[in-house]
């Protein structure tokens, strides 16, 4: 989340921690917002295919999230041009008990479709973000098998700087 615009130092930080805040949680996010965690989450497996030109089944857990956040984007927060201005999220929870989806089979393969093209195109930025920045990648993995544990300091020592301002958080109380 390092080379992202839209990220928070929250975000930041949940990002090199392996824990992403979960999409129900936060009130209103940007798309591009969602797009730059998505990319960040699929850097591990990004790094992997640079590298090693491999990829394993580490990405597990990455993968899971990427698609959930891809598919809210596409069918509960209408986020998508191809699909459109429509949700299909029953807020009521009732089509938890319901076996049919609310849309028809070829509705379905569009939405599967545009899910596909927004990871894969997350994959492809990371891919590109990580052939850009392959030297410090190298410098960051030399220092965490000396140390284990890195820090923020470590981290501005090895990639410089954020290129972003950070974003500022308000912790002024209201009455």
């Amino acid at each position: 989340l390092f080379f992202f615009t839209q990220t928070t130092p929250y975000a930041i930080l949940s990002g090199l921690v392996g824990s992403e805040m979960c999409i129900r949680d936060r009130l209103i996010v940007r798309p591009e917002q969602m797009l730059d965690e998505m990319c960040a989450a699929l850097g591990g497996r990004a790094a992997e295919k640079v590298i090693f030109n491999k990829i394993s089944t580490g990405a597990l857990s990455d993968l899971e999230k990427v698609t959930q956040q891809a598919k809210a984007m596409v069918t509960v927060y209408g986020l998508n041009k191809e699909i459109g201005n429509i949700t299909y999220y029953d807020s009521s929870g009732q089509s938890d008990y319901n076996f049919s989806k609310p849309y028809s089979e070829e509705t379905a393969k569009r939405i599967d479709k545009e899910i596909s093209k927004i990871i894969e195109k997350q994959f492809i930025r990371a891919c590109g973000l990580i052939r850009s920045h392959k030297g410090k990648l190298n410098k960051l993995a030399t220092r965490l098998l000396e140390k284990e544990v890195i820090f923020k300091d470590d981290l501005v020592n090895i990639l410089g700087n954020r290129p972003f301002e950070e974003a500022k958080v308000n912790s002024k109380k209201y009455n």
